[in-house]
């Protein structure tokens, strides 16, 4: 089964750009999961069991890594195409 989900990254710190590129980039490391960002959010999309691991290591990465942050994910069932714009 495919899921979608969408994630916004708020690191709290003054510096919050950092942490979200480095997580953005650890996100395309998965050949699997397909990633598009925009200014308010980034969107993966790949097999159901993926993007939730995916999601699990990164998440807890992130806050070993640059400290408190707060994720907050939506998710549907099934593909979306992340390219799709009106």
């Amino acid at each position: 089964m495919k899921l979608t989900a969408e994630i916004s990254m708020y690191p709290l710190k003054d510096n919050y750009i950092d942490p979200i590129k480095w997580f953005i980039g650890r996100v395309d490391t998965y050949a699997n999961i397909e990633r598009r960002t925009n200014a308010m959010a980034t969107q993966v999309c790949g097999e159901y069991g993926e993007v939730m691991q995916m999601l699990a290591t990164e998440m807890e990465a992130a806050h070993e890594k640059w400290g408190k942050a707060v994720f907050v994910v939506k998710f549907i069932g099934g593909e979306l195409n992340l390219s799709h714009q009106e």
